[in-house]
């Protein structure tokens, strides 16, 4: 089961940038894109519903802001649109499919990089979805929660470590949930499984050639429930193709859909 997270900064832009054409020649069984970026009814071209795929779009209220997206070849026994709270609901923050023994969801949580009170929304957000954590990871059934966190986790994570202390995304409380989340919780992420090096960043600033010069910050996750770790074959950050300010990634599992 390949698996892939993407923030796509608009999916229509992400679309003229080859994105799709590249997805059907990799082939996943299943694509979480966050940042959408548009209304559903704005996606009527057929390259937004990908042939032999299911599709599913989360919306936010506002047009050309956030969105969310599950595209999968396997059909869902249900499907989980929002979180029943607000940002969330409102601002188009998450979707989950289910299958047997397996759920996946997409979620973008907020950035808090516009200012003190995006920051107080951002941090309200991370309080709710520890009751969210907790329940995956008590639960039966086996998930991977796909999506871009907006936090990083440790200094191999970031390129300017030092420099980014007191910027939302890099801030000590930020880093110290995330880290509740893989201890105390219990909850895995899959790519560290596979890959402890530094400097393996997902998203890259459009500012001062930042790509190129490999200034970037890891924050997007798959993370997953204990039962998966063992499960994963491979993981890769796709950087050859340039679809967004993120690089799509990429999680091999033992566990067919």
């Amino acid at each position: 089961m390949k698996v892939i997270s993407f923030n796509a900064n608009g999916i229509r832009s992400a679309a003229t940038k080859g994105f799709f054409q590249w997805m059907e020649a990799v082939a996943p069984d299943v694509v979480c894109i966050q940042e959408t970026k548009a209304q559903e009814h704005q996606l009527q071209d057929d390259i937004f519903t990908p042939l032999g795929y299911h599709c599913f779009y989360v919306d936010a209220v506002k047009k050309g802001y956030s969105g969310v997206a599950i595209y999968s070849k396997a059909k869902p026994e249900n499907v989980i649109r929002g979180l029943g709270w607000d940002p969330s609901d409102h601002e188009g923050r998450y979707v989950q499919v289910d299958y047997p023994g397996l759920s996946i969801a997409s979620m973008y949580l907020p950035s808090g990089s516009s200012g003190e009170d995006r920051q107080a929304v951002k941090f309200d957000y991370m309080d709710r979805l520890t009751n969210l954590l907790s329940e995956i990871r008590a639960g039966k059934k086996e998930f991977i929660l796909c999506g871009d966190w907006n936090i990083v986790h440790k200094e191999i994570d970031i390129k300017n470590f030092r420099g980014n202390q007191k910027n939302s995304g890099c801030l000590p409380e930020e880093r110290a949930w995330i880290d509740r989340v893989f201890t105390e919780i219990g909850l895995v992420d899959a790519f560290r499984v596979k890959n402890q090096e530094p400097e393996q960043y997902t998203w890259w600033s459009f500012r001062r050639d930042a790509f190129n010069k490999n200034v970037g910050w890891r924050i997007d996750y798959q993370i997953v429930t204990p039962g998966l770790a063992s499960k994963i074959r491979s993981v890769h950050i796709e950087k050859e193709n340039k679809f967004s300010d993120h690089a799509p990634l990429i999680i091999d599992y033992e566990w067919p859909l």
